[in-house]
Formats: C-alpha cells, structure tokens, sequence
C-alpha cells in the first residue's frame, strides 16, 4: 500500500496548502469590501486573481489524487482495509467541501470586485463632471475678465476723449478771449482812425488855406 500512502501525504499537504490559499482568498474578498475606493492602491484588483488561479490549480491537483485514490479503493485484487476506505471517503469530502467553499468565495470576491467597479466608475464619472463645470468656470471667469478689460480700455478711451474735448475747450475759450479783447479794443481804434482822418481834413484845409493865401499875394505883386 505503497502508493495509498504516498497519495494519502499528497492529498493532506494540498490540503493544508490549499486551506491556507482559500482562507487568504476569503480575506481578500472582505478587504475589497471594505476598502471599495482604494482597490489599485491596496494592490487588491491584482492579488485575487493570482490567489484565485492558484486555488484552482490546487483544486485541480486535489481532484486527481481523489480519483487515484478511489480507483485503489475499487481494487480487487488488493482491497484496501476500512481505515484506508474511511480515509479515502474523509478527502472526498473535504475536496467537495473545498469547491463548495471555494464557489462561494469566488461569487463573494467578484460581486466585491463589481461593486467597486461601480463605485469607481460613478467616483470617475463626478470627477470628470467636476472638472468639466471647474473648466466650464474658469472659461466664464476668462470671458468676464476680457468683458472687464475691454470695459477698462473703453473707459480709458472716454476719459481720454472728456480730456481732449477739455483741452480743445480751453483752447477755444482762450481765443474768445483774445477775440473778445480785439473786440472790446475796435471801438478806441476807430476813435484813433477818425482823429486822423480829421486832422488829415485839418491839415488839407490849412494848406488850400495857404496855398490861395500864396496865390492871391503872388497875384497882387503882379499886378
């Protein structure tokens, strides 16, 4: 019985292994539970399908060694003693239990792993809605800046225009002043034109005087 020995040490130490893999694999499914919005950075999203290809690979080896065990419990020629068949019987049923065990935790890791899935696509799906109205307010801040820079450029314009206008009116009222004074001075200025025209009718008037004076002396010595 060689090789029910060898095949009773094969099962018992998958077992163990296996044991170990799938209370690490449960573990898993409740950190992802817990820790839906932090999956990529606990490395969870990678551990449970490494852990979940091993229990299948043990389940598999585990399967083999059962068969090979039940087919030395149908052995005629040499029939194993009840102690064997018991033990045969006892990893039958610890393997049914293993994939009982196994399918569950396997449903519970992956209805984890979908629930944080949505999570993280309705968290993606408010970020990117938040960066879009954050983008969508820094472009409106952008055209009320431009509305108050051009508001400042035609405000600056109309003070400079008011100024202008300031300046040509003082300009303007500088020569009404000037033209008022020459204004206000015609009136002396014609007095002046008729004093010199009267002494230039004076003065004629004086010379005709002397002029007739002249010829009627200057007759009288002729004559």
């Amino acid at each position: 019985m060689s090789t029910y020995d060898s095949l009773h040490r094969q099962c018992r130490t998958l077992e163990s292994l296996f044991d170990t893999k799938l209370t690490a694999y449960a573990r898993l499914a409740s950190s992802i539970a817990r820790h839906q919005d932090d999956i990529e950075a606990t490395g969870s999203g990678e551990r449970w399908k490494d852990l979940e290809i091993e229990c299948e690979e043990l389940l598999e080896k585990l399967q083999e060694l059962n068969d090979q065990l039940s087919a030395l419990s149908d052995d005629t020629d040499n029939p194993p003693s009840q102690t064997m068949l018991r033990a045969i019987q006892r990893h039958r049923e610890v393997y049914q239990d293993y994939v009982r065990e196994f399918r569950r935790t396997k449903t519970n890791v992956q209805a984890a792993l979908d629930q944080a899935n949505l999570l993280s696509g309705v968290r993606n799906d408010i970020d990117a809605y938040r960066s879009s109205a954050a983008d969508s307010l820094l472009a409106e801040r952008g055209h009320i800046d431009s509305s108050h820079r051009m508001t400042d450029d035609i405000l600056a314009q109309a003070y400079e225009t008011r100024a202008e206008f300031s300046r040509q009116g003082s300009t303007i009222s500088g020569i009404n002043a000037r033209m008022t004074g020459v204004l206000t001075s015609l009136p002396g200025m014609n007095h002046l034109i008729s004093m010199i025209r009267s002494r230039r009718r004076r003065d004629a008037i004086i010379v005709g005087c002397v002029v007739g004076v002249c010829l009627i002396l200057l007759l009288m010595y002729a004559f």
